[in-house]
């Protein structure tokens, strides 16, 4: 029996930057031989085991045999006789298809070393194809590492698209890739190649059809690279996307189907909608009458809910077509929130004897309060 380590860890060990996770391949063992040596079984599909210590992933070396469409139609076989090398050949990237033995010797028979000192992301072999997240993790790893992608693998990319294999993606899968590229240093990335390959109009196309207006495609890039550089959160970044809806017939409307089908978390459609419905405006937070404010303030429920409203701002700032920096309109829209918060609701209620009127007296404070804010500043 022999253990090496692969994938991630060996690639980040290579580029110096730091390893999370370490993965291992085990050459010439039995299940049984790996429950006897005392590790946890943890697979569903292939034999995967947790080491009784450090509870690393040790997986049995295996290959993988096409037999269905999707990413889950795969025949695995996990036996002694699969050899290190046989394992790597399924992976899906030279630059991850690199093992470590236990000496410190690293094993890379597809080149993979070559390819990260090049910054180039090339798949291992034909049966790539036969995995459509693949097409998904190969935009994911353009946005990490701003790597270019091997003319011969975007030729498969978009042949994998024309066969249908992108439409056999299922949501869940979608977005847990989509997720983690935009949180990476340059989404823009990730959604150009999937632009190029023809997966973006398969797996959303609300987006694809938004960016076929080049301009607007390339404020979208604009904003993903600005929201990317100040470390805005996820919420943030996905609206960024959604504004790219916006002007678009029943644009919430699409932003609502994009969202379900995807099964983004509420607090991305949220934010999405509300970037949608009241951009426009904070670019204009600038010069926005304190009544106006008042209105906008209690569009977006900035009462109950003040950082989400700084996340739209993070977000209105990204997508804003003038890119003036500083974002005028932020520091503004905050010191009328913090004005309008500060009114005692409580006691304005109290004092109202016609409870009809409690909401008139309440919003004329609020106003009252953001005009002597914002008369300060």
């Amino acid at each position: 029996m022999k253990i090496y380590a692969v994938g991630g860890a060996v690639r980040d060990e290579l580029l110096g930057l730091p390893v999370k996770d370490r993965d291992y391949v085990v050459v010439g063992a039995t299940p049984e031989d790996m429950i006897r040596l005392g590790y946890k079984p943890v697979g569903k599909d292939f034999p995967v085991f947790l080491h009784p210590k450090t509870r690393e992933e040790y997986a049995l070396a295996r290959t993988e045999r096409k037999t269905a469409r999707g990413y889950k139609g795969f025949q695995v076989y996990a036996a002694p006789d699969v050899t290190l090398d046989q394992d790597l050949s399924r992976r899906d990237l030279t630059i991850n298809a690199i093992a470590r033995d236990a000496q410190g010797r690293i094993i890379d028979p597809y080149g993979g070393a070559d390819d990260l000192k090049r910054g180039v992301l090339r798949h291992v072999s034909p049966a790539f194809a036969e995995d459509p997240v693949r097409i998904l993790r190969v935009a994911r790893f353009a946005a990490r590492f701003g790597f270019k992608v091997a003319p011969a693998t975007l030729r498969l990319m978009r042949a994998m698209v024309e066969a249908g294999e992108a439409d056999a993606l299922v949501a869940e899968r979608v977005w847990q890739e989509l997720a983690i590229g935009l949180m990476e240093a340059a989404p823009s990335k990730m959604f150009a190649l999937l632009r190029n390959c023809g997966a973006l109009a398969r797996v959303l196309p609300e987006l694809a059809a938004a960016w076929a207006n080049r301009a607007q495609y390339r404020r979208s890039q604009r904003g993903l690279a600005f929201a990317a550089a100040q470390g805005y959160a996820l919420a943030v970044r996905y609206a960024v996307l959604a504004c790219a809806l916006a002007g678009a017939d029943a644009s919430e409307r699409e932003l609502r189907r994009m969202s379900a089908r995807l099964r983004a978390p509420a607090d991305c459609g949220e934010l999405g909608l509300l970037a949608l419905r009241f951009r426009e405006q904070i670019d204009l937070g600038a010069r926005l009458e304190p009544e106006a404010v008042v209105t906008l303030l209690q569009g977006c429920d900035a009462w109950r809910r003040p950082a989400r409203f700084e996340q739209l701002l993070q977000a209105a700032e990204s997508c804003s077509s003038s890119r003036t920096r500083p974002f005028a309109a932020a520091p503004r829209l905050l010191a009328a929130l913090r004005a309008a918060r500060a009114v005692d609701a409580g006691a304005i209620a109290a004092r109202e004897s016609e409870p009809h009127r409690i909401a008139a007296r309440l919003r004329t404070a609020r106003v009252a309060a953001v005009t002597s804010a914002l008369a300060v500043r």
